[in-house]
């Protein structure tokens, strides 16, 4: 493997991230108000929504040969079934490769990765623990789409950290790993590195002893593009250099956003040894200080349409292993906010504080015959019930044994629609699948 630069460790000095707004016509300076000319075409928009046993495949999938078997997968994570890439696959494991075998070989890890190229530095002395993060699918033959019931994480939430996803396809794994940062004063992460990230976790199979004597690795043929995404300009020009210079980056200020690099190689990691299990329960629980001024999520008019965003949002996750190998996860967040109207590039307050919430609800669960993931998201800006603010939420939830669903929907300003009851209706299937799943 070969050696990267070390790192000091890293300082919380990054810029906020400029995202992508919906080019709606509302009045700008308000935090939830919308002309009654508007209501009809910025009432309910539904984005999309899709339900059944099992979900068509995606276009692009890639055949992967090793040991005389083959897999026949997209090589990408979805956020939806619709196609749209997410994140790369990078990583392939085969052997005793089953999600909780690769969960207990990396947490039984410690963080000394000296001798294989990483500094004693944080983050790279990091352990492994199971780790939040949003749900995601895959697709692979033969058993479709399936979600990511197992993600592990090394290094701090609350700042960088290494953060693997895990697919079952069958007697495979497919996973997809990357370097991220904690945008300060927000709830999400920006990814810096595919490569990096990978690296690591080839490195952790190499000092664990678990790898094939015979055939231990190989990589893939290209099977994503190179490179993939980027970094905005005003995120990376607060990354301390030498972490620049650990994801081989430029090392001076930027003025257009950083290409994410991305060789579009994945690594085949062929696991002859495995780890026991150890059962047990696993607790999170902080909260993370919004406090930040971000473009308005949904329902913008335009990219001058900013809000200044404060307040706690609760972060919770527990994840159990039992006696007979049955893993269960349940995460969820909660945070009733306030938003500013801002205009950038001072971002002074255009218009009246209102209420924001953020809810989010992921139930993950894996067992021998079946490996099953959900994710609810949530968030709103003024009063729904009476026409005077806009809502967003999408449910995802992928199963092996079927029953797939997804929907995302936009409420802006409608007088005609009773959005607390859809909510409810979602949250008490919530509740049902998690109790069904604890009860399996």
């Amino acid at each position: 493997m070969r050696r990267i630069a070390p790192v000091t460790t890293v300082a919380a000095l990054f810029s906020l991230v400029a995202i992508g707004c919906e080019n709606l016509d509302r009045p700008f300076g308000s935090c939830a108000d919308v002309d009654s000319q508007d209501a009809e075409t910025l009432g309910v928009r539904g984005l999309e929504r899709v339900a059944g046993q099992y979900q068509p495949a995606p276009p692009g999938l890639v055949t992967v040969e090793f040991g005389g078997n083959t897999l026949e997968c997209w090589p990408f994570t979805g956020e939806s079934f619709s196609g749209e890439g997410s994140d790369p696959i990078n990583l392939i494991f085969v052997g005793k490769a089953d999600p909780r075998q690769i969960r207990s070989a990396l947490m039984s890890l410690d963080g000394d990765r000296t001798g294989v190229g990483f500094p004693a530095e944080f983050p790279f002395n990091c352990v492994w623990r199971d780790a939040i993060g949003n749900v995601q699918a895959v697709y692979g033959e033969p058993d479709g789409w399936v979600g990511s019931a197992i993600q592990l994480e090394c290094g701090d939430h609350n700042s960088v950290r290494f953060h693997l996803r895990l697919f079952r396809v069958g007697q495979w794994t497919v996973g997809s790993c990357h370097f991220e940062l904690l945008i300060p004063g927000t709830t999400d992460h920006q990814v810096l590195s595919w490569e990096l990230a990978e690296k690591l976790v080839c490195g952790d199979f190499l000092r664990s002893g678990l790898l094939d004597f015979s055939a231990p690795y190989a990589p893939t043929g290209q099977i994503n593009p190179s490179p993939f995404r980027t970094i905005p300009a005003m995120i990376y020009n607060g990354v301390p250099v030498l972490l620049r210079k650990a994801i081989e980056g430029p090392e001076e200020d930027v003025s257009e956003d950083v290409p994410i690099k991305n060789d579009g190689y994945a690594m085949i990691l062929n696991l002859a040894g495995s780890v026991p299990a150890q059962p047990g329960v696993w607790t999170q629980d902080f909260v993370i200080d919004f406090n930040q001024a971000i473009p308005r999520p949904f329902c913008a008019f335009g990219p001058e349409d900013w809000l200044y965003v404060q307040g706690p949002v609760e972060m919770s996750m527990t994840t159990r292993l039992t006696t007979d190998g049955v893993y269960i996860s349940s995460f969820s967040a909660r945070g009733l906010l306030s938003a500013t109207p801002v205009s950038p590039p001072y971002f002074q307050p255009t218009g009246p504080t209102c209420d924001a919430a953020i809810m989010e609800r992921n139930t993950s669960m894996i067992t021998n015959r079946i490996a099953s993931a959900s994710g609810f998201r949530y968030r709103r800006l003024g009063t729904v019930a009476d026409g005077e603010g806009s809502r967003f939420l999408s449910y995802l939830r992928v199963n092996s044994a079927g029953g797939d669903v997804y929907f995302a929907d936009v409420w802006c300003a409608s007088e005609e629609l009773a959005p607390e009851t859809a909510e409810a209706d979602i949250i008490a299937q919530l509740d049902a699948d998690t109790q069904a799943a604890a009860k399996r």
